[in-house]
């Protein structure tokens, strides 16, 4: 898949599932957004989720700050708030990796 390809949403899943497990569209629908909200509720309880063979999402807390307006250069409070972030896997790491030729 070139760098430049069209974003991967949720219908593309859906049609995915759709045509490599056998599902109807609409069971293909339920599925995907089951799987999807498990991964939020997760997340938004502050717990990791690891995908084997893909990544972890993990929640992290960043504390209150101060930062500063780019435009302007003035002072300006940053509050603490929770972050997420994911880590990809050394497997996709890997495959991305190898569908440039680097592999």
């Amino acid at each position: 898949m070139p760098m430049n390809s069209k974003t991967l949403a949720r219908a593309d899943l859906y049609s995915a599932v759709c045509d490599n497990v056998g599902l109807s569209r609409r069971e293909s629908a339920e599925l995907v957004e089951a799987v999807l909200e498990e991964v939020s509720a997760t997340l938004e309880e502050g717990e990791s989720v690891k995908i084997s063979s893909f990544g972890s999402f993990r929640v992290r807390s960043k504390n209150a700050r101060m930062g500063r307006n780019p435009k302007t250069g003035e002072a300006a409070p940053i509050h603490a708030r929770r972050v997420l972030t994911f880590k990809a896997s050394h497997i996709l790491k890997n495959r991305i990796n190898a569908s440039l030729g680097g592999g």
